[in-house]
């Protein structure tokens, strides 16, 4: 398993830094969107649709839903963002009260619907994002990676109250105040590098620790749904890293939710 995540990681890595900081424009968006439609696949399944035809009907029709938004100028939008923000409070009910509210979003059409409020506007988000030139697009990834790996040593070193247990049992309040540490040390480090003022360097800081425990909902969030559905993984598209989905579901809820505090809070 560790040879494959490897051989993985070595040909995937240079893939996605290539297309999300070496294509610009509609190359940047087709990009971006492909990776959603991969991630769109792997929703229909854990919405419950199990039958080939009937996901790739799916999959087809959010295609289409994606290019009705281009043409549109939605894409750069700020209401899909404000989607976003209504959905993922109503993700944060429904995570915080699983089991007992599941049979709000447990039909196939509720968690496909589900899915166009974490999808599409992330696709959003990553737009405006790279608008900026590419900078925040990397302070969010940077934030999200930052975030896991302060977790991680701090969830194992002094893990002990749980966060969400009925959810992602493994997960802990510690865990997430070591992300949140992490994530505060880097965006002090990004107000020094980009020279802020004070006010606004404060600011980053706020909007850094929102998106910090929003990245880690967008996390709990596919965990319930896989529980729910009784799967490890959302798929196998990445061999020893499981699929698109495990790799972005803290992205599905940092990226847009960041990109809105951009244009609303921080106007950098």
């Amino acid at each position: 398993m560790l040879k494959q995540r490897v051989i993985t990681a070595v040909w995937l890595a240079p893939v996605v830094l290539v297309g999300l900081f070496g294509l610009q424009g509609e190359s940047y968006a087709l990009f971006t969107a492909f990776v959603m439609l991969l991630g769109a696949w792997e929703w229909t399944n854990l919405a419950g649709v199990i039958q080939p035809l009937r996901r790739a009907a799916l999959v087809a029709g959010c295609a289409v839903l994606m290019l009705v938004m281009w043409t549109s100028g939605a894409t750069h939008a700020q209401w899909p963002l404000w989607l976003a923000a209504a959905g993922w409070l109503l993700n944060l009910v429904w995570v915080t009260r699983y089991p007992g509210l599941a049979a709000q979003w447990h039909s196939t059409p509720g968690r496909l619907l589900m899915g166009l409020w974490v999808l599409l506007p992330c696709w959003v988000g990553f737009n405006i994002l790279r608008e900026t030139g590419a900078v925040w697009l990397l302070f969010v990834l940077l934030l999200v990676w930052s975030a896991d790996i302060g977790a991680y040593f701090a969830g194992r070193r002094w893990g002990k109250l749980k966060l969400a247990p009925r959810v992602s049992p493994g997960k802990s309040w510690e865990g997430v105040m070591g992300g949140m540490a992490a994530t505060a040390l880097l965006a002090i480090g990004f107000a020094f590098t980009l020279s802020l003022g004070l006010a606004e360097g404060v600011a980053l800081v706020a909007v850094t620790l929102l998106v910090t425990l929003i990245s880690v909902l967008g996390d709990l969030l596919e965990s319930m749904l896989k529980r729910y559905r009784d799967v490890k993984d959302s798929s196998q598209l990445l061999p020893g890293h499981g699929g698109v989905l495990d790799r972005i579901d803290s992205l599905t809820a940092a990226i847009p939710l960041f990109a809105l505090l951009y244009l609303k809070v921080l106007g950098l």
